[in-house]
């Protein structure tokens, strides 16, 4: 049987001796980790009793609690949808992972750069991916690096940091993401900008932060990558939700799904080990105001806006639908002059390093 991946499109022959007939099976794509769902069952076969009562009963909780969908849109929904998700998506990608385990490593004070460079050379795709950023022009050492250590030594701790998370999320955030209407790259593009840019304005209003503030920058919008494959399903309902009724991205999402993006990749962020105070940040990054302050959260805001503004990334919805927060400016005590200086910076800098560092 042929077998088509919703999510990243790639196409598997399946022997048919393999496939349960008369089952409704899924399992996870091995290209992208996203669930491909078969249903191989008779169209006449009736439902068993249990199954048409648990599906009844869904439907009808899922009519009161998201009434606009059309009947044949209706799926589970809210918290029950989370707790799906969760729990299908249990094999954790192989890029947090290894940035978890560097992160530690790079954490102890006594670390060596020969520890940095093992963790690292256990994924030999990400191995190679750091040295040929550590080779880039953008960090001045083009022809230079001739190994993970010897990057170490060369960089030190930081820039190595910086360089690991980048080579970790290029191909993660490289895909195309069907539900959204985001081509190949367009995500990771977008992400690469809020990772700067959020690193710049830290860097102007606490440099302690230009660290963390990258990194959630690059993992802010990873739970679009979780959700593309639901909402691919309502693609439709979820496009005239944000054209014709004039609703945000992450508020259509929350219309059909029941939570937004940011909320699936706080929930993920925790699983892969990510401090909490980013997670916090990601949750809330387009609503800083709840985030009890987290400074953070108001530098991806901002970064995030910055990024929708230089159109990078960016489709024609969310350019029109941004708006600088006036809160935010006033909590990271930014002028408009301050917003087209960082601007400027983040365009000149994406355009600079884009050609360099891309997803492989």
């Amino acid at each position: 049987m042929r077998v088509e991946c919703q999510n990243c499109s790639k196409l598997y022959n399946i022997p048919d001796e393999r496939i349960p007939k008369g089952k409704k099976i899924s399992f996870p794509c091995p290209a992208c980790k996203g669930r491909i769902c078969l249903d191989l069952r008779s169209k006449s076969e009736p439902e068993d009793d249990t199954s048409s009562h648990s599906h009844t009963s869904e439907k009808m909780k899922d009519e009161e609690t998201n009434p606009s969908l059309p009947s044949n849109e209706k799926k589970i929904h809210g918290d029950s949808l989370k707790k799906e998700i969760l729990k299908t998506l249990t094999d954790l990608p192989p890029m947090p992972q290894i940035l978890s385990k560097a992160r530690e490593v790079m954490a102890r004070s006594h670390s060596s750069f020969k520890e940095i460079g093992s963790v690292l050379e256990t994924d030999q795709a990400i191995a190679a991916r750091v040295l040929k950023l550590a080779n880039s022009a953008y960090y001045g050492l083009s022809g230079m690096v001739s190994s993970i250590q010897h990057a170490a030594v060369v960089l030190g701790h930081e820039k190595l940091g910086e360089i690991i998370t980048l080579a970790g999320t290029s191909n993660f955030l490289g895909k195309k993401l069907k539900g959204y209407g985001m081509g190949a790259g367009d995500l990771w593009r977008h992400s690469l900008a809020v990772a700067y840019g959020s690193k710049i304005i830290a860097g102007r209003r606490n440099p302690k932060l230009a660290n963390d503030a990258f990194s959630a920058g690059l993992f802010h919008d990873a739970g679009k990558i979780i959700l593309d494959p639901y909402l691919f399903e309502n693609k439709e309902v979820f496009h005239e939700q944000i054209k014709n009724h004039q609703k945000t991205l992450q508020s259509a999402e929350k219309k059909i799904l029941g939570f937004d993006h940011a909320e699936i990749a706080s929930e993920f962020c925790m699983k892969w080990n990510i401090p909490e105070s980013l997670s916090i940040a990601i949750k809330y990054h387009h609503e800083p105001c709840l985030s009890q302050e987290n400074e953070l959260s108001y530098i991806l805001n901002m970064a995030n806006s910055i990024a929708i503004m230089t159109g990078i990334g960016a489709n024609i919805d969310d350019t029109l639908q941004n708006q600088i927060d006036k809160k935010t400016m006033e909590f990271l005590n930014l002028q408009d002059e301050d917003v087209d200086h960082i601007k400027i910076e983040v365009y000149e800098l994406i355009e600079k390093i884009v050609n360099e560092i891309h997803p492989d």
